[in-house]
């Protein structure tokens, strides 16, 4: 006798599958040492319905998992008479938020790991180097008003048709909520973007350590044996509908955007208030290693697209990789017009000026498409031409060969300089200053340094945090540096004269602080850098162009090119004040200009850095930790001024006890171990790897994508 739930004789049992294609569940006889991919040829054959059933895999509601191992049996997956699977496609509708605030509808694999469906997804798009982006939860703004380990499930959408089996809550991973729902038809158009809620997660008491699982550095960052496990998600087979994920994007350019976004993704924006709101944005971000099913994303539910590692591959302002630059910029753009970042007014008024002559040029047709009609060649000749250019640039701007070869480089003059001290008012003090082996050192005077006295002052500038602060004009070019010690850093301030002298020194500031000699080529094109930009901020009145020389933008809206703490200030001249420094960018083509957006972007002093709120074991209080392409630094909460900083280049390896999520994280100088307040400590954990597998990339044209390395870095032990 059959008995739902009860075993008999043979050793067969029933089990129920909800088909959500059809809306009805089926009861089969199965035994445990049956295959999974036996049991969905076996249910298939029972349709009367027949189609292509390949798109469809068994997915656990309770356990929150795909059985996408067809060869694995019943078994091995521990499923019993008591689970409830569903026979459910892999492909979902989604609805996606891109970096320039628009939204698209496509189709999704939620079958395989975030990362794999993230680069079918930029395939799609045309943008490369998916590595560098990736899909978070939208979040709201009370997520910014205190610390969310996790996102928790969303508020309903009353609804007046019945909820859908596919069409479930979002949650946060880890939740034990069973996602057994009802079993409603699905609707006829998909229901509007849903918004995360979230509970706010009591601070973790620090505790003694248990068991890390260890993720080791490799080749050269690597000394330790590998500790990681099978962190990625063993997807099934691809097939062509995943190479096709979108639905309805044949028109629709991504190489350029529309001026202003809707209301509603205006709206959607969230502009932190402090540090620690900052820091509390990065809660939303996906697991790479898991499914987006997994992670409780449902059908028809609203995703973002957006760069998450700042260290950016190739960045050319060629034709095929439009895309990508439009993409970079909107997200740039955006960031810094919610102040996500900090820059000064001169800044603001040339990224302005950068936006308005890429509204310019793409309003009197320089889209990307056009400049690329002339030359619709990307074969092996136009890389061998780019690289030739590159390199012919490198060679020009490389500095000229010294008579001496073993001379060491030295760079020398008279600067002012400071040393903060609390609780004292110290005024700037004239020296002569100079630079070599990365060696800062300070004399009163040039005829002392020439007796060979002992200097007044001396640090060492690797691991220093260089930050220019540059007005041209007011004629004030000083640079800030803080300079790393056993216990914090120490804060120092250079003046210079003029640009010419302070774009040498903050060329060899940087250098130094990457542990980088004045003999390095990079030493020229640094200084050149940074000569450039402090062109494109100065001003020129007589070259401004008239206002109605602009036919397209005869009303320029402050709201639309500032940031809010500059409105007040600019209000009144902004017109002016970004026509004039528009003049130095009006020659730029399209391409150009949103590529130097970009590189006035990465010089900011805030640019590419991810910030969490931290505990640090043995501590009480909350702390902001940043990680950026190659170091993690510890930051005042309230200055964000640089208390340490810890180089990329001097870690060992980089942990989690996943049972009381710790991280600890070990340098050549000490280890450091804090608990993660404001996210997951697996999103800290994977920003550190995925920033060691960038470093890893090489510029061979024909490089693949390393998967597997990917995952081996920020899979961690889940």
């Amino acid at each position: 006798m059959l008995a739902d739930g009860e075993v008999v004789g043979d050793g067969s049992w029933n089990l129920t599958i909800y088909v959500t294609d059809l809306n009805e569940r089926r009861t089969m006889v199965v035994k445990g040492d049956m295959h999974i991919g036996g049991v969905m040829l076996k249910l298939t054959e029972s349709f009367e319905y027949k189609k292509d059933w390949s798109d469809h895999a068994l997915w656990w509601p309770t356990r929150n998992k795909w059985l996408s191992r067809p060869k694995h049996t019943l078994d091995q997956y521990g499923v019993h008479a008591d689970a409830a699977l569903h026979f459910t496609p892999m492909h979902k509708p989604l609805r996606i938020q891109l970096p320039d605030l628009r939204y698209i509808h496509c189709k999704i694999d939620f079958s395989i790991d975030t990362f794999s469906a993230v680069v079918q997804l930029c395939k799609s798009l045309g943008i490369r180097h998916p590595e560098e982006l990736s899909l978070c939860y939208p979040l709201e703004p009370s997520h910014l008003k205190q610390n969310y380990q996790n996102l928790k499930e969303a508020k309903r959408i009353k609804s007046s048709q019945p909820p859908d089996t596919n069409t479930f809550i979002a949650a946060t991973r880890g939740s034990s909520n069973s996602l057994d729902r009802s079993n409603g038809p699905c609707p006829a158009t998909p229901p509007p973007p849903r918004s995360l809620s979230a509970t706010p997660v009591a601070s973790q008491q620090n505790g003694t350590l248990r068991r890390y699982g260890d993720t080791a550095l490799p080749s050269k960052y690597s000394t330790q044996s590998d500790g990681s496990s099978d962190g990625g998600y063993c997807s099934t087979p691809p097939r062509a509908a995943s190479l096709d994920a979108l639905d309805s994007l044949g028109n629709l350019s991504l190489a350029d955007s529309p001026m202003e976004p809707d209301s509603q993704s205006r709206e959607s924006l969230l502009t932190p208030k402090s540090l620690m709101e900052r820091a509390r944005m990065n809660v939303g971000w996906l697991d790479s290693s898991l499914s987006i099913m997994e992670q409780y994303v449902r059908e028809a539910d609203t995703l973002q697209l957006r760069f998450k590692f700042y260290s950016f591959f190739d960045l050319t302002a060629r034709a095929q990789d439009a895309t990508r630059l439009n993409q970079l910029y909107q997200q740039a753009r955006w960031q810094i017009l919610n102040q996500e970042v900090q820059c000064t007014e001169e800044e603001m008024l040339l990224f302005a000026a950068l936006q308005l002559q890429i509204e310019l040029q793409t309003l009197a047709g320089g889209s990307a498409e056009a400049e690329g009609a002339g030359d619709t060649s990307t074969g092996p000749d136009d890389d061998i031409d780019a690289a030739l250019s590159e390199l012919q640039a490198q060679l020009e701007g490389a500095p000229a060969p010294r008579p001496d070869i073993t001379q060491v480089p030295e760079l020398t003059g008279y600067l002012k300089y400071l040393r903060p001290k609390r609780f004292t008012l110290k005024a700037y003090k004239r020296g002569w200053v100079s630079c070599r082996d990365g060696v800062l050192r300070i004399h009163s005077s040039r005829e002392a340094a020439a007796r060979g006295e002992p200097p007044s002052y001396a640090v060492e500038l690797r691991g220093a945090e260089v930050t220019p602060d540059a007005h041209p004009a007011t004629g004030r070019y000083s640079i800030k540096l803080e300079i790393p010690t056993e216990d914090a850093m120490h804060e120092m301030w250079l003046k210079c004269e003029n640009e010419e002298q302070f774009a040498a020194w903050v060329a060899a500031c940087r250098l130094g602080a990457r542990g980088r000699s004045l003999a390095d080529a990079a030493f020229a094109a640094e200084a050149g850098a940074v000569r450039a930009l402090l062109a494109l901020q100065r001003p020129q009145p007589a070259a401004a162009l008239p206002l109605h020389q602009l036919p397209h933008l005869h009303h320029l809206q402050p709201d639309n090119y500032l940031a809010p703490r500059f409105l007040k200030k600019l209000k009144g001249k902004f017109t002016q004040r970004v026509l004039e420094s528009h003049a130095n960018v009006k020659e730029l083509p399209l391409l150009e200009a949103k590529l130097q957006y970009i590189k006035t972007w990465q010089n900011l002093r805030d640019y590419g850095q991810t910030m969490f709120v931290v505990r640090f074991m043995g501590h009480k209080r909350d702390e902001i930790i940043s990680i950026a392409n190659n170091r993690i630094m510890r930051l005042d909460p309230n200055t964000g001024d640089h208390i340490k900083t810890w180089r990329f280049s001097t870690m060992k390896a980089w942990n989690v006890n996943w049972e009381i999520k710790h991280m600890m994280v070990q340098f050549e100088e000490g280890n450091i171990i804090f608990s993660v307040q404001s996210a997951d400590c697996k999103v800290v954990h994977e920003f550190i790897g995925g920033y060691i597998f960038l470093s890893m990339r090489s510029k061979d044209a024909n490089q693949t994508l390393d998967e597997e390395l990917f995952h081996k870095l920020t899979g961690g032990w889940t």
